[in-house]
């Protein structure tokens, strides 16, 4: 009997939950392959040969489609099929294989609190697995997990389904003019629980909140006119079958999420298909100098923050500190005052049970307060849940680059009327000296944000406020839903062995994951009623990118580079085309967003800075023929794209951080029994293909800041290509920024890392660079900035011994594209390089940890990426968009 006849007459394997499925060889073969990769023998025909002597050997030990042989027998059989065969070093390696793999399989058993592992379990690694199951798994009110990690997946999938669906042809009518019973349907609100798990979509059962999202979903378009059947009609259809269909488009987004190739923002991933039903991340409200409206909005904001989000606010219209207050004969208690009120209530309220809210606040440059503003900050304890930034403005600009006196003027908030004059290059110089200090203040460049605004002229000014993290501006009560696809997926293996981008793949992922973001906010419960109104208004979502350090290094590309540039861009350029271009045939399908009509989209006008900055000729894609279409038939999102924070999402994902660099590629797990190191997987694989795996270069890596520079074991080659975020120069992290920013059509979540030796004048220097780059806005970093946080810290031994200089790409920049003398010459000065005099080589940069920077969570370290901090440990977050 041959191989093939042996195979099919065994047929079955029994599976160690008792279960039994199809015998499958491969699965044999790919683990006796695992086997000698670990000893550095990967062969794949000697793997198949060794699978096809366990297969013999299972047939004469007399196991049949009777006799089904179990896992285990299996893998007593591989241990002495191997031994047998003279392979001792493989059987070792073999059977250490198949103990680690038990101890990760009763690890996950732990975390999930479950005996049996779905295919998800199964497929994601533990630290994964860990981040759900402290975040994202649905609990008991006994605080135990109540479902696994497929379980969750499809809990989020069909109700983004659900979105989809209510757009059928046959229920939905684009020109409205229909009339229906109202009433009909939301009398089913009250009864929720009779309706829980009794429609199904497919094989797909409706929860009573899918259910819920249902009703909301048709009431929202009912009112439009645009509902063709009566609701009681259109649970006939889902009863009859006649909506199946719709399982096809669940499936397929729950497969973009367990393919790990997309993730929505965490809100989404917690809250679909769940009580609070509350999907989005980040939200701006409004802060006017009246006390009812500053009430209405704490009240506001405390609702924001118990759903799960997050809340920015701009308070530069409340009065400065001392003014008069006329109805009462006081005085005004000033920005920061009302600040600390809404801090207060963020500390008790916690963002859908789970963690404390994050914000953003923010006072333009001309407030009288902004120097108290700029400076509260820098002590530990302040304002802990707030991340602080200064507002710029053209005026502000223009007297710090463009005169020689500096003269600015701080204007009233109550008449805009003159206050006092201060020197710009002073208030700048403090901003700077702050943010070396202690990372604040932030600056956000409102007058590049609203260079390209085209929802101006329908909200009536311009944008004046961010999300907590920055990256996401919003008109007051506007909220946005945000997803990230991994770029490191995104790759096929060429003939050599070598990766190569699939961008085809690409298009079709931001269209489905356009359409993804698009159903989330008509399946959106939002916490206020303002914030449903102004969310449909514009129906602004944020696509963005996570894994582009991890796609750099597979494709063997330098990050800080001029072809790692070159494919940057020409990533972000895709992004916002083709999310644009899947808005335009939303709008054909489902409608334009409601403001359509009254933004600067019919008069040609698109929100996208490298259209008009970049000549024609460097475009990859036909934008004069979007913005045609655009014309004629609309857009569906006022926005689209935004490059948001991907902590605990890329996590999840098992990729690096958004579109940052690596903070670390081997860094060390302090535990009792001796160093444990954590290694990013390529290059993992990168030192084991080049024969330099080991303990000792794991140590030496771990012990260099995470970091391959001036490692001499290490090939040139590699320390070019795996650079980390201590390896980029500032200046190349700005430029990095700036690549993503000329096509997102909002701003970019990113921290600008700088070593700990540079001066509060090369602060002010990357302020500079960055308004040139058109950033929108940006975090400066200095490590060990924060109170005696160890940051990038990898090891308690950590030595720097390498110097970081800016890429011949930068400084080309600088030398030919910057136009403005005053900025051009505090740039170059910056960037001159220092002498190894003047630097010491090796630096020992480690500080104690105090207890303020550790994970509340797990008490690790937090490290600080994306402009917040996060744990790389369990996945805790500062922000709430990832």
């Amino acid at each position: 009997m041959d191989n093939s006849q042996i195979e099919s007459s065994i047929g079955e394997i029994r599976k160690r939950n008792g279960s039994v499925v199809a015998f499958n060889k491969d699965k044999i073969s790919n683990a006796i392959y695992k086997a000698l990769a670990a000893t550095s023998e990967a062969d794949r025909g000697l793997a198949d040969q060794l699978a096809e002597g366990v297969l013999r050997k299972l047939f004469e030990q007399g196991f049949s489609a009777s006799r089904p042989p179990s896992v285990e027998d299996i893998q007593d059989m591989v241990e002495s099929t191997l031994i047998e065969n003279g392979h001792s070093e493989i059987a070792k390696a073999y059977i250490l294989y198949r103990h680690e793999r038990r101890k990760v399989r009763d690890e996950k058993f732990k975390v999930l609190n479950t005996k049996t592992l779905d295919q998800v379990a199964k497929k994601f690694d533990l630290n994964c697995l860990r981040v759900l199951a402290s975040r994202y798994l649905l609990r008991n009110n006994k605080n135990e997990i109540t479902e696994s990690p497929s379980q969750m997946f499809e809990r989020v999938a069909i109700l983004i389904g659900i979105g989809d669906l209510m757009y059928d042809a046959e229920l939905f009518a684009k020109d409205g003019n229909k009339r229906q019973n109202l009433e009909e349907a939301e009398a089913y609100l009250d009864k929720l629980d009779s309706f829980d798990y009794k429609f199904k979509i497919g094989e797909y059962y409706l929860n009573k909140w899918h259910f819920r999202a249902m009703i909301n979903h048709y009431i929202t378009l009912a009112n439009k006119g645009q509902m063709k059947l009566s609701f009681k009609d259109l649970l006939t259809m889902l009863a009859a079958k006649k909506l199946d269909r719709y399982a096809d488009r669940i499936k397929e987004y729950y497969d973009l999420m367990v393919s790990q190739d997309f993730l929505p923002n965490s809100p989404t991933m917690m809250n679909a298909g769940g009580r609070l039903g509350q999907l989005s991340a980040c939200f701006v409200l409004d802060m006017p100098d009246d006390m009812e409206r500053i009430m209405k909005s704490t009240s506001d904001a405390a609702l924001i923050f118990k759903s799960g989000g997050g809340v920015g606010i701009n308070y530069s219209d409340l009065r400065q500190e001392g003014d008069i207050v006329a109805s009462t004969s006081g005085v005004a208690s000033g920005p920061v005052s009302f600040m600390n009120i809404i801090n207060t209530v963020t500390e008790v309220v916690k963002q859908g049970g789970k963690r404390r809210g994050a914000n953003m606040g923010i006072i333009e440059a001309w407030h009288p307060d902004v120097e108290k503003f700029i400076t509260n900050k820098t002590q530990p304890g302040v304002l802990e849940n707030f991340n602080v930034s200064v507002g710029i403005w053209e005026d502000f600009w223009h007297s710090l680059v463009n005169t020689t006196d500096g003269k600015y003027m701080l204007r009233s908030s109550r008449n805009k009327a003159p206050v006092r004059e201060i020197n710009a290059h002073q208030l700048i110089d403090l901003i700077a000296l702050s943010a070396w200090k202690s990372a604040e203040p932030g600056l956000i460049f409102f007058d590049q944000i609203n260079k390209y605004n085209v929802f101006a002229k329908a909200r009536g000014g311009p944008i004046r406020a961010t999300n907590p993290c920055g990256e996401q501006s919003l008109y007051p009560y506007e909220s946005c839903n945000l997803g990230s696809i991994n770029l490191s997926n995104l790759v096929k293996r060429k003939a050599d062995g070598e990766y190569e981008f699939d961008w085809q793949r690409y298009e079709e992922t931001i269209r489905k994951t356009t359409r993804f973001l698009d159903s989330v906010i008509d399946v959106n419960l939002y916490p206020v009623k303002d914030i449903d109104t102004a969310s449909k208004e514009s129906r602004r979502i944020g696509l963005g990118v996570m894994g582009v350090a991890d796609l750099l290094y597979k494709l063997r590309i330098p990050y800080n580079s001029k072809e790692g540039y070159e494919i940057q861009s020409k990533l972000a350029e895709a992004l916002s085309y083709y999310s644009m271009e899947e808005s335009v045939a939303l709008a054909k399908s489902r409608g334009e967003f409601p403001l359509c009509s009254k933004t600067e989209y019919p008069e040609g006008k698109i929100p996208i800075a490298g259209y008009y900055e970049r000549p024609k000729e460097q475009h990859s894609f036909e934008w004069d023929a979007l913005i045609q279409k655009i014309q004629k038939h609309g857009i569906r999102n006022v926005l689209t794209t935004t490059v948001a924070p991907t902590g605990t999402l890329s996590m999840i994902a098992d990729c690096s951080n958004g579109m940052e660099p690596m903070f670390a590629l081997v860094f060390e797990k302090r535990v009792t029994v001796g160093r444990f190191f954590y290694t990013n997987k390529i290059i993992e694989q990168a030192l084991k293909d080049n024969g330099l795996y080991s303990e000792e270069i794991l140590e030496k890596i771990a012990d260099n800041y995470g970091s391959l520079k001036g490692i001499p074991e290490i090939p040139e080659w590699m320390q070019n290509i795996f650079v980390t975020a201590m390896d980029i120069h500032w200046a190349d992290h700005l430029m990095a920024q700036g690549v993503w920013q000329e096509w997102i059509g909002n701003a970019i979540a990113k921290t600008i890392n700088m070593p700990y030796d540079v001066t509060a004048e090369d602060v002010k220097a990357a302020y500079l660079l960055a308004h040139e780059l058109g950033l929108k806005g940006i975090t400066v970093y200095r490590d060990g900035s924060r109170h005696k946080q160890v940051l990038h810290m990898t090891s308690e031994k950590a030595e720097k011994i390498f110097t970081v200089t800016p890429s011949n790409y930068v400084t080309d920049y600088v030398s030919t594209a910057l136009a403005n003398q005053y900025v051009k010459t505090q740039v170059q000065d910056a960037l001159k390089l220092k002498t190894p005099e003047e630097t010491p080589v090796e630096q020992n940069l480690a500080e104690e940890t105090s207890e303020e920077n550790l994970c509340p969570t797990c008490k690790n370290n937090l490290v600080f990426v994306e402009g917040c901090s996060i744990c790389i440990e369990c996945g805790f977050s500062g922000c709430t968009s990832g």
